[in-house]
């Protein structure tokens, strides 16, 4: 299946060839601070498989193990890259239909706010020490 998606400007497009989807929910302090929101959700692409399009997406080094990519004209957060991985994530806002991508877990629930409520049965993982931060 082919994924495309982009930034709120459109500067900035990608496609992506995914053969088994898998999103989630990610909770964790590094995600809310990246993304403004007090939780976002990511759909992991082999790194092979990611192509930009169009424009150039910017790269700040947030962690000693991540990159995280955005739109150079319009700041929208895209990306979330370990650089000892072979796969990164999208953030699935920025597919152009988020519905491909359905969150299969949450991520990172140690920093779940009290007053977010989401009722669902999916699997919950903390995040692991020094994983990504």
């Amino acid at each position: 299946m082919t994924w495309t998606g982009g930034c709120l400007c459109g500067a900035v497009r990608y496609e992506a060839e995914v053969s088994s989807p898998e999103n989630w929910y990610c909770h964790c302090r590094m995600c809310q601070k990246s993304t403004g929101s007090v939780v976002s959700t990511s759909a992991i692409v082999p790194k092979a498989q990611l192509r930009i399009i169009k424009g150039e997406p910017k790269f700040y080094r947030s962690s000693r193990f991540v990159e995280r990519g955005f739109c150079p004209d319009c700041g929208s957060p895209m990306f979330f890259r370990p650089l000892n991985e072979d796969w990164l994530s999208v953030l699935s806002g920025t597919l152009d239909d988020p519905e491909l991508a359905p969150p299969e877990g949450h991520y990172g629930v140690e920093s779940w706010v009290s007053w977010l409520t989401i009722e669902d049965d999916l699997k919950k993982e903390r995040t692991q020490e020094d994983e990504y931060s």
